[in-house]
């Protein structure tokens, strides 16, 4: 009887140790997975930075428009600084062209901010280039180029599903824009 009850605790305490070693590797396990799914979100934010450095550096600057799908969603929401929006590859593609009219060697460069967080991404760009060509205004009139060069610090939010950005915000400073270009004061 002696010996039986010394049996019991040994055997609790045989069974807490085995239930604390699941446990444990359990725990292990889910740190594992948790460490893996950061893995994974680091990676994709990468990736989705290296896509918009392609988008600006490639696409936009040479006017690859059959090549923006490989970052922009087929229906992606557009927000312009001048508060109305588009709606598709299409529309988006019709707002960007005008500038190429005016300015055929504008081009994106650089990028001296670029940050990830999650499906978000936010980059500074430096669009650069001369008010060469007549720029049209409408009715089928133009403005006479100036000649003028610019340099424009503008920024873009994008948010990201499925390697793709499904909504974008763009800002930039019109006023600078113009004043540069030599349309304002």
């Amino acid at each position: 009887m002696h010996r039986h009850t010394h049996r019991r605790p040994l055997l609790v305490l045989a069974g807490l140790l085995a239930l604390s070693g699941t446990a444990a590797a359990s725990s292990a396990g889910s740190a594992q997975a948790e460490l893996a799914r950061i893995h994974a979100t680091e990676a994709q934010q990468q990736k989705n930075l290296a896509t918009f450095d392609d988008l600006d550096f490639n696409v936009y600057s040479h006017q690859k428009w059959d090549e923006l799908p490989r970052s922009h969603a087929a229906n992606i929401l557009v927000h312009y600084p001048d508060g109305h929006t588009t709606r598709g590859l299409a529309d988006h593609i019709a707002a960007l062209k005008p500038m190429f009219v005016f300015a055929p060697d504008t081009h994106i460069d650089q990028h001296p901010i670029r940050i990830a967080q999650g499906n978000l991404t936010a980059v500074m760009g430096v669009l650069q280039g001369h008010f060469s060509q007549p720029m049209p205004i409408g009715n089928g009139k133009t403005l006479a180029p100036t000649g003028k060069a610019f340099t424009l610090s503008m920024t873009t939010i994008g948010r990201w599903e499925h390697g793709v950005m499904v909504e974008e915000w763009l800002f930039w400073d019109n006023h600078s824009f113009m004043q540069q270009i030599g349309l304002a004061q």
